[in-house]
């Protein structure tokens, strides 16, 4: 015969399992930004971390990349940002872009160029499996920028995500080293308006994945 305190007693289990979903899924959004369920596309898995110190938390406890992945993709991140981050004419322009407060100038964010040249500020950073034999035209990380909508872009713009913090599996392409920026002539108003506003080229539809 059943007690009541025993069938009072909820099953801890879907809560567990919920708890470990939040923690886990990395959500893309955008059709490019995932592949596609039908899709043959490469796809590597991937982590994303708002800093250093939370990557290397996650690898002290026994998640799938180890700090010194951390630190290698860390600063291949730092080098992209240097040679890729998007350029502005102007510190409003790329705060309408990236928000208020996350944009800096070129000087400051590599030691060298000069202060008319604005960037907006590392918010964060992606990391792939491919740390042990990246393929051609690949890298093992990808600097994250915040969007003037909260959310998370690469460099190029050509991803959107919801989050600097997660796992999923992202398509190979994903990490294809963005074209250089620097010595270029910045971006003005017009440019970023004239497709929408940067990082939103892929947003247009939501998936999910994890």
């Amino acid at each position: 015969m059943t007690t009541p305190a025993t069938a009072a007693r909820p099953d801890p289990a879907p809560a567990r399992r919920r708890k470990r979903s939040r923690r886990v899924t990395l959500t893309i959004l955008g059709a490019a930004a995932f592949a596609l369920a039908g899709c043959r596309e490469e796809t590597v898995d991937a982590a994303a971390f708002p800093d250093l110190a939370a990557c290397k938390s996650a690898a002290a406890q026994g998640g799938e990349f180890s700090a010194l992945d951390c630190e290698v993709a860390f600063r291949e991140a730092q080098t992209l940002h240097a040679e890729a981050a998007p350029r502005y004419d102007s510190q409003q322009v790329c705060e309408e872009q990236h928000g208020e407060g996350s944009c800096g100038t070129e000087a400051q964010a590599t030691g060298s160029g000069g202060g008319s040249i604005f960037m907006p500020l590392i918010a964060g950073y992606l990391i792939g499996n491919m740390l042990g034999g990246a393929r051609a035209g690949a890298a093992p990380a990808q600097p994250l920028y915040r969007t003037q909508d909260g959310r998370f872009t690469n460099a190029a713009g050509t991803a959107t995500y919801a989050s600097n913090s997660g796992r999923g599996q992202l398509s190979a392409s994903q990490f294809t080293r963005p074209a250089a920026t620097a010595g270029k002539p910045p971006m003005t108003r017009a440019t970023p308006a004239s497709r929408g506003g940067f990082g939103t080229s892929a947003a247009s539809r939501p998936t999910s994945g994890g």
